[in-house]
C-alpha cells in the first residue's frame, strides 16, 4: 500500500507544472554544517556496520556487540565494543576494530582483560546511556551514533535501523546535545516524527534512481539525517526536501541547494 502511494506521489509530483524546470541556487555556506554532520553520521554508520561484521567473524558473542562507540582519528575510524562498569566510571572495551585501507576494511582485536577507558569512549558511552533512557523507542531496531559538537559537547543520534535490503528507513529520529561530561541532556531535537519504510526497487531503472522527495514538517531547513539518508541510499540520487518555508535539494554528495519552482 505504502509503496503504491509513494509511486503515485512521485508520478504526480513529476507532472506538476514547472516541476522539471527547478531553478537551483548554488550551495549556501549556511548549510555547510548540516552537510558536514550528515556526512560524518554516514561515515559513522558505515564504520560500525563493517567493524561489527569484522568482530563477529572472530566468533564474538552477539551480546558483546550491542554497545559500541566509534571515533575518527587520523582519517580512520576506531570502533570500541564494551560496556560501562558497575561504578559507571569506566568503559570496559572487550573488542575493538580499526579501519584499514578502505572504509569497508576493519581489523578486529580482543582485549583480555577488557581495556578500561576513561576518555572519549567512556564519555560517549555515558552520553548514549542517558539518551537511550530518555528516548521512547518503538518495538524495532535502532542505530546510535555519537559525534563531537562545539565546546566539547556531544551529539547523540538515535534513528531506526534498516532491516531489509532495498527498503530504506526514514524518520522517527532524534538528536541530543549532551554535556561534555556525558551526564546531562542540554538539548533534544525531534528531527522527524513518522517512520517511513521506503521500497525503492520499483523506481530503480537500469541501476539508476531518480530523485526522491519528502516533507520535513518540523524544520525550516533540511536536517542532518536528510543528508545521511541521501548518502546511504543506493544507488545514489538527490532528494527534494520540502520544509515549512522552502524547498531544497540535497545533492547526491550531501550538499544542499535551494530548489525554486519554475513557471
Amino acid at each position: 500500500m505504502f509503496k503504491n502511494l509513494m509511486l503515485a506521489a512521485i508520478i504526480l509530483l513529476c507532472t506538476l507544472p514547472g516541476w522539471g524546470k527547478k531553478k537551483e541556487q548554488p550551495p549556501d555556506p549556511a548549510y555547510a554544517g548540516i552537510t558536514a554532520r550528515g556526512r560524518m553520521l554516514a561515515e559513522y554508520d558505515t564504520a560500525v556496520k563493517h567493524a561489527t561484521d569484522a568482530v563477529r567473524a572472530t566468533g564474538a558473542a552477539e551480546e558483546s556487540l550491542t554497545d559500541y562507540v566509534a571515533k575518527k582519528t587520523d582519517a580512520r575510524w576506531v570502533v570500541a565494543f564494551g560496556r560501562l562498569n558497575d561504578a559507571r566510571d569506566k568503559f570496559l572495551i572487550t573488542y575493538q576494530a580499526t579501519q584499514g585501507g578502505t572504509p569497508h576494511e576493519f581489523k578486529p582485536s580482543q582485549n583480555t582483560p577488557p581495556l578500561e577507558d576513561t576518555g572519549f569512549f567512556y564519555l560517549a558511552a555515558k552520553a548514549l546511556e542517558i539518551s537511550r533512557h530518555d528516548f521512547p523507542r518503538e518495538n524495532r531496531p535502532y542505530n546510535f551514533a555519537v559525534l563531537p559538537a562545539e565546546s566539547n559537547q556531544m551529539y547523540v543520534y538515535i534513528y531506526p535501523a534498516q532491516t531489509k535490503p532495498g527498503i530504506y528507513t526514514m524518520g522517527g529520529d532524534v538528536r541530543y546535545l549532551i554535556s561534555p561530561d556525558g551526564s546531562s541532556i542540554v538539548e533534544k531535537q525531534q528531527l522527524h516524527k513518522s517512520i517511513l519504510e521506503i521500497d525503492i526497487s520499483g523506481v530503480v531503472t537500469k541501476g539508476k534512481l531518480e530523485e526522491g522527495w519528502h516533507t520535513d514538517a518540523l524544520s525550516d531547513v533540511p536536517l542532518d539525517t536528510d543528508v545521511f539518508y541521501v548518502l546511504t541510499r543506493k544507488p545514489a540520487a538527490p532528494e527534494i526536501v520540502r520544509t515549512r518555508k522552502e524547498t531544497y535539494k540535497v545533492q547526491a554528495d550531501g550538499t544542499i541547494v535551494v530548489a525554486k519552482m519554475g513557471h
